[in-house]
């Protein structure tokens, strides 16, 4: 996606969104939350993995460290394979 159709692109902003995906993929492989059904599990993880794929693509990074999107990426396709 290209930084002129993103409204007032700020990085750290950005970047703190993505780890907040970052971090609801690696709480929900771990255990999904009471009353979750494996449907909406899957749906918040296959929506943050979406999230992360477009974020990763922009081009307003500078000095983050996108290792733990690009993780958090291998780690909720993965778990999307094995539970179907």
């Amino acid at each position: 996606m290209p930084t002129d159709t993103l409204p007032e692109v700020n990085p750290a902003k950005r970047y703190s969104a993505a780890l907040d995906s970052v971090n609801l993929i690696n709480d929900r492989i771990a255990a999904a939350l009471p009353d979750q059904t494996s449907e909406q599990r899957r749906s918040d993880i296959d929506r943050n993995v979406e999230h992360l794929k477009i974020a990763v693509g922009w081009d307003i990074w500078t000095t983050e460290d996108l290792t733990p999107l690009h993780q958090a990426i291998s780690s909720g396709e993965n778990w999307l394979e094995q539970n179907p």
